[in-house]
């Protein structure tokens, strides 16, 4: 993968479940009781909002600054979770309202899902790395040492791809046979 020119490592796709969604964004705080006298109350608001299934919107300070946060109910404690306010939004139809909708090929839908099958990991967030930082580690520590940088990452090609030739090449390479539907004849 390639940021701004460093070289990083590629990585898997990694189902999206809510468990990702909500402990793994940036900013995610476990919440526990502040002292002995408020466990009781702690732990009978937690299970309140864990049986009505409902979050807490609140704001606190984090580094010198108020924050939106949601507390919701997590294992023994709660997790707050920062939000971003709606000037750090950026409108969806702002993004997406100029993409055309497009027509393809359904066996070409079915090639790319059985390429996603098989590449999908379980989510291990002990694997985390943060390449882009490795990346500019090195390129730093060899200028300090008067070496030369590592090369960057070469840029892409720009080349037109036949992506249904692409994706067979691909479900081959991983040993995964095509399910005869998918099989398209030549005209």
């Amino acid at each position: 993968m390639q940021e701004g020119g460093l070289r990083t490592k590629k990585t898997n796709p990694v189902p999206a479940t809510n468990f990702v969604i909500n402990r793994y964004r940036p900013g995610p705080y476990y919440v526990i009781p502040a002292d002995g006298a408020a466990v009781e109350a702690f732990s009978v608001l937690r299970e309140a909002m864990a049986k009505k299934r409902v979050a807490a919107r609140s704001c606190v300070v984090l580094y010198q600054r108020g924050r939106e946060v949601v507390i919701q109910p997590f294992g023994k404690g709660m997790l707050l979770t920062e939000l971003r306010t709606h000037n750090e939004m950026i409108s969806e139809r702002s993004v997406f309202d100029d993409l055309k909708s497009t027509k393809y090929d359904k066996d070409l839908l079915e090639i790319a899902e059985l390429l996603i099958d098989k590449k999908v990991t379980k989510f291990d967030p002990s694997k985390f790395e943060d390449t882009y930082e490795d990346a500019l580690i090195a390129m730093i520590d060899a200028k300090r040492k008067g070496k030369k940088p590592p090369k960057p990452a070469p840029k892409p090609k720009e080349n037109v791809v036949d992506l249904a030739s692409v994706l067979r090449k691909s479900l081959a390479k991983e040993g995964i046979k095509q399910h005869p539907k998918a099989r398209r004849k030549s005209a």
